[in-house]
């Protein structure tokens, strides 16, 4: 074990250097006797490498928190997080804390709690050693404050022995307290990291969800659910710091997994300030033991100021659920398609502008096309008035429906073709596997609704709920990835139709089920439950 890279403080420094002990073994005694954790040196090795770092004088900190997704609590949240708890009468006498970094929390909760038995696992080593050298110090400067017993472990939170815990807890009153990483098993896998369980698809997506990214998880949000099943079902509460997004997905689920929790709270706090983290995030507290509770009360943490209940009313969910008990009848089946725009993952070459020599790409380069396959397309950023019959952007259709022959269209259009074959390096080098094995300059998203004359859209991307009546200016124009529309052969029908969806009675039925911290706040499957047949 390296030392040098961890910063130990003066009175921790102090005990090692006014004392001298012959072994590990009598040093560790010592340190349980000041501490409460078990076994501070796991071996003599560790005990010999610390003594030549505080000879050396070297404690200077260097962290990779990207590869664990690591947003460390600041302890003067993890100590607003306490109190928070113990104001709610809440006395427990074990913690199991299963990534606990540099301790904070742990901290915070021996000075709250009348604690007897502490869990810490950590994967990072070294904030394990800084946990140790921040607890000796805690009982250094304060000798009479309570003692638990505490077991500190270096591992995987994934490779944990829990059963182990679950065996000393005893009916005693349990809090699980934590701030699991922040980030997705992809952008970990990509980083080779470590610190992933070892079966990544654990909700089981299948076929095309798992291939565009359903299958893409919150580790924060695995590691939650995996607290659920093992310490649901005992006396205690559960205090989780994790992403709104994980919060809706585990009140959601809640229907299904029937946790025995109850008393769900949710308290939005500031990740920027706290953090420097540009991420939406609450403290997510619910009792054990308990009725399954179906929703979630919102508050702001700083002020305990209520603001909303999310969860299930019936049978649908809802991010305000008194608000949706306003508007639920209009909750049903779009009698309309919802489609999601032109697909094709290949911005600087099928992304153009329209100048007089012909048309330019986001490489700077300036061509002439055939405009049989040129269309206008608008973007999410484009839907922003009432009506919009031009585009900024224009792009080329390869494909009038998905899995199209390509080749057969191009080689009518020389031009075209050759613009594609000498840039097809971008085609083939898109990473969804969604055009495996199909015609070169393949896109998705395309198909008899695509040309519809007139269309009304809406950005999946922004957060505003208003529609966007498309016409056709020199060609029909087209949506990209980032959109939803329903198409129509008629102006009036198409007229019709968007008047319905901006009502108020529709925006507010919409808002009532809307997640706006959602990375996509509207979805096919929220157009798809606007029923209209109200009207």
């Amino acid at each position: 074990m390296d030392f040098s890279g961890i910063d130990i403080g003066l009175k921790a420094i102090s005990f090692f250097e006014k004392r001298k002990y012959n072994s590990f073994k009598t040093v560790n005694i010592a340190l349980k006797e000041k501490t409460g954790i078990v076994d501070f040196f796991g071996k003599e090795e560790e005990f010999v490498q610390l003594q030549q770092t505080l000879n050396s004088n070297q404690n200077i900190v260097s962290e990779n928190r990207i590869e664990y997704g690591d947003f460390q609590t600041n302890k003067q949240l993890a100590e607003s997080v306490c109190n928070y708890l113990k104001n709610k009468n809440l006395k427990p006498q074990i913690i199991v804390e299963p990534t606990c970094g540099k301790g904070n929390f742990i901290i915070s909760a021996i000075k709250s709690f009348p604690l007897q038995q502490v869990f810490g696992i950590e994967i990072q080593e070294k904030y394990l050693w800084r946990l140790k050298f921040e607890l000796l110090d805690y009982f250094l400067t304060n000798p009479t404050a309570n003692k638990p017993q505490i077991e500190l472990y270096h591992c995987s939170v994934f490779d944990f022995d829990f059963d182990m815990v679950k065996k000393q807890i005893d009916n005693r009153e349990l809090l699980v307290i934590g701030n699991p990483p922040w980030v997705t098993n992809a952008t970990l896998s990509t980083l080779n990291s470590k610190n992933l369980p070892k079966k990544s698809n654990f909700k089981n997506v299948k076929g095309i969800d798992a291939i565009t990214g359903k299958g893409n998880f919150d580790i924060g949000e695995c590691i939650s659910l995996k607290m659920l099943d093992l310490f649901s079902k005992e006396n205690g509460c559960f205090a989780f710091l994790i992403k709104n997004s994980v919060i809706k997905n585990i009140v959601f689920d809640q229907k299904k997994n029937k946790y025995s929790i109850s008393e769900i709270e949710k308290h939005t706090i500031n990740a920027q300030k706290e953090f420097g983290a540009a991420v939406d995030a609450s403290l997510f507290v619910c009792k054990f033991n308990s009725m399954p509770a179906l929703t979630a009360k919102e508050f702001d943490f700083y002020t305990s100021k209520p603001r909303v209940t999310l969860g299930w009313v019936n049978n649908k969910f809802a991010s305000d659920t008194e608000k949706y008990k306003k508007y639920q009848h209009l909750d049903g089946i779009c009698p309309f398609e919802w489609r999601q725009g032109i697909k094709h993952d290949c911005a600087k070459v099928m992304e153009l502008e329209r100048i007089d020599s012909g048309f330019r790409n986001a490489l700077g380069e300036t061509f002439e096309l055939e405009e049989d396959l040129v269309y206008g397309i608008l973007k999410s950023s484009d839907l922003q008035q009432e009506i919009v019959d031009t585009s900024r952007k224009y792009t080329i259709v390869t494909q009038k429906r998905i899995g199209q022959d390509t080749q057969i269209v191009l080689e009518k259009l020389p031009k075209t073709n050759a613009y594609l074959q000498r840039h097809q390096d971008y085609f083939l080098n898109r990473k969804s596997s969604i055009y495996n094995g199909k015609p070169m300059f393949s896109i998705f998203g395309v198909g008899d609704y695509s040309f519809k004359p007139y269309k009304i859209a809406i950005s999946g991307l922004y957060k505003q709920t208003k529609f966007t009546l498309v016409k056709p200016n020199e060609t029909v124009l087209l949506l990209d990835d980032t959109c939803y529309f329903i198409g129509f052969d008629t102006l009036e029908e198409a007229q019709g139709i968007q008047n319905l969806l901006n009502q108020p009675e529709t925006q507010e039925f919409m808002e009532s089920f809307m997640f706006l911290d959602a990375k996509r706040a509207i979805t096919k499957d929220l157009l798809m439950r606007i029923s209209l047949v109200h009207y």
